[in-house]
């Protein structure tokens, strides 16, 4: 049996001045939260297997999960079997993608982000104006593949403010631009601001399309990066937003950034002399792997996390419309 006398526990000295901070927003976005929940109620439905195509999320932990549960990953529609059930990821597809489910005859779901499509949308009306559509993203992403598949003879891609100058339009005056939605912020005005010193007339789309969660995600981890000596971001290293926060930490001003999946990645000489570790994660990744890093570190001497709260998100997407429909239907058969 032990009294409490009120005297305070003894804490080592080493851990008494050490912080653990956490960003708040984090982790699963509104658009993930829809593509993996659209996967998961696919197979219930319709039982496995339910086929995707490419990863429906980009992180390595959930898509493992999806296919223990059922899900079959392919790169392309001729994996699938005909009359088979497809899902589309939520980076979305081009038109061609479309026509080819049609001819094999694949029942479809579009996970595609309702964001994503937003700019699908934008890159169709500016080809219909005919204005030459300059797309700031990633060569080979699968968001930027989709996008400039919907007007093919549109849209140049644009990477980075160097790739500007060699940059051909037919006219000057009728030049637009679009972005891959999970882009750094800063990256992607610097590109604009490039262009537009080129093409003074250059058109804006209606909205900025770098997605509501990216944003949050970067300012977010730009308030708890400051004096940090080490940044962790859970995600996974195809997952453009997870590669760009680790790169917004660095320019924030935080000592040290990695990347990781999970908490086995974690070096502990990235411990070396470090006092202040703050931590996010990517948009597609689950809460677990986090509380898994901060588990990790609390048994490393690091104190409980305090959370850092910038923005408040309570956006929620429907189900595509096609399962909304058969999931009807299965509950009044």
């Amino acid at each position: 049996m032990s009294t409490d006398l009120g005297i305070p526990p003894v804490l080592d000295a080493d851990a008494a001045d050490r912080a653990l901070l956490l960003a708040a927003p984090r982790g699963y976005c509104a658009g993930v939260d829809r593509a993996v929940i659209t996967v998961e109620k696919a197979l219930d439905l319709y039982g496995a297997p339910v086929y995707v195509r490419k990863q429906i999320v980009h992180n390595k932990h959930v898509v493992s999960d999806l296919e223990r549960r059922g899900a079959v990953f392919v790169d392309e529609l001729d994996e699938v079997p005909e009359g088979a059930t497809v899902v589309f990821s939520a980076h979305g597809v081009s038109p061609v993608v479309h026509e080819q489910a049609a001819e094999r005859g694949l029942k479809t779901i579009d996970a595609t982000c309702p964001l994503v499509t937003k700019v699908h949308h934008e890159a169709k009306r500016f080809a219909a104006e005919d204005y030459d559509i300059l797309l700031i993203g990633h060569a080979g992403h699968e968001e930027v593949e989709g996008t400039a598949g919907e007007a093919p003879s549109h849209i140049q891609l644009v990477e980075t403010p160097a790739d500007v100058a060699e940059v051909e339009v037919r006219d000057p005056a009728k030049v637009a631009w679009l972005s891959q939605t999970t882009l750094s912020v800063d990256e992607t005005m610097a590109v604009v601001d490039a262009i537009r010193e080129r093409f003074p007339l250059l058109l804006d789309p209606p909205s900025d399309d770098i997605c509501y969660a990216t944003q949050n995600r970067q300012m977010a981890i730009k308030e708890i990066s400051r004096e940090a000596d080490l940044v962790i971001v859970v995600g996974s290293g195809n997952s453009s937003n997870s590669v760009r926060l680790v790169e917004v930490a660095l320019e924030a001003g935080a000592k040290a950034a990695h990347r990781v999946d999970d908490a086995s990645e974690i070096e502990e000489a990235w411990l070396d002399g470090v006092r202040s570790v703050s931590v996010t994660s990517g948009a597609s990744v689950p809460e677990d792997l986090v509380e898994g890093v901060l588990t990790w570190l609390n048994e490393r001497g690091y104190p409980a996390a305090r959370a850092v709260h910038t923005a408040e998100e309570s956006l929620i997407f429907a189900l595509p419309p096609e399962l909304r429909r058969d999931l009807r239907a299965a509950a009044t058969s």
